[in-house]
């Protein structure tokens, strides 16, 4: 496994993009229409590298570093990491390498997607969210469902002021069970910034008393999504009616025994399903 991991990263370039004065760090692989991958919490670009092996031979495979982590800088204050900036570093970066991208998100990075979906949709052809319900079901579960309140305890730990403090690198590894991908999470996260990973919470996870957001503007583009269904943070009952704030083609694929980081708990069928989905217009 280390010798596919190194072949892979030898191949991968690395860059950098500006997104209003602040410089954002990508690592690119293969050529093609072109397949932004935006990665959650706590992680850095490398949660895609899968993923970009499996679609580089007919993609341009570009997963950025978010604000705040590892390579790409890290703004001071809360504002920073609003959801209105971290998708201005998306549109950035699709600008960057030519106007339009198949947009991928996990975790944080789905938030941004829906988000950029939603605001820029003349940038985005397709659109693919791992573990992220749209923001109107999650807001509804938030508001009504007593299980999801309980799940989302622990970002109202994280925006309590000085809770990154409390945060080592080496516990925020924690959850990757790749002996060999282990040890670059560790020095990434040492490269990056808590403080800043915590403000996307404070600057934007929904606090009680919970209420659901008003009607949002339809998705214009075919969505995938795909859910791991042992998700302890993001509940599957978000999921339900999905289909409804939907324009275009959506497709909805639950995996049973992945969690959270089901681009890797699942990685070989979430490679397959996304270049099947991708290619059903061939």
């Amino acid at each position: 496994m280390e010798n596919v991991l190194n072949r892979f990263e030898e191949a991968v370039e690395h860059g950098f993009l500006d997104s209003n004065g602040v410089r954002i760090h990508y690592a690119a692989l293969g050529d093609g229409p072109l397949v932004l991958m935006v990665h959650g919490f706590p992680d850095f670009w490398y949660t895609w590298r899968r993923q970009m092996e499996a679609l580089a031979p007919s993609f341009r495979c570009v997963a950025i570093d978010t604000r705040g982590y590892n390579l790409s800088d890290r703004p001071k204050g809360i504002d920073e990491y609003k959801l209105e900036k971290l998708s201005a570093d998306v549109v950035a970066a699709i600008r960057h390498f030519g106007g339009k991208a198949i947009l991928c998100g996990h975790d944080w990075g789905g938030a941004t997607s829906w988000r950029t979906a939603l605001t820029a949709p003349q940038h985005i052809e397709k659109l693919i969210i791992l573990n992220l319900p749209h923001p109107q079901g999650m807001s509804r579960e938030l508001a009504n469902n007593p299980a999801q309140q309980a799940a989302s305890e622990y970002a109202r730990v994280f925006q309590q002021e000085g809770a990154h403090l409390k945060m080592t690198a080496e516990k925020l590894a924690d959850w990757v069970t790749d002996a060999d991908a282990r040890p670059k999470y560790v020095e990434a996260f040492n490269r990056s910034d808590f403080e800043a990973m915590l403000n996307y919470y404070k600057a934007s996870y929904m606090r009680p008393p919970y209420k659901e957001l008003p009607p949002l503007p339809k998705v214009k583009m075919p969505v995938l999504q795909i859910h791991g269904l042992k998700d302890h943070a993001l509940l599957p009952g978000a999921l339900n009616d999905t289909w409804l704030w939907m324009e275009q083609d959506y497709t909805l694929v639950t995996i049973p025994h992945s969690g959270h980081f089901v681009q890797q708990d699942a990685a070989d069928l979430v490679s397959k399903t996304m270049r099947m989905w991708l290619g059903r217009d061939e």
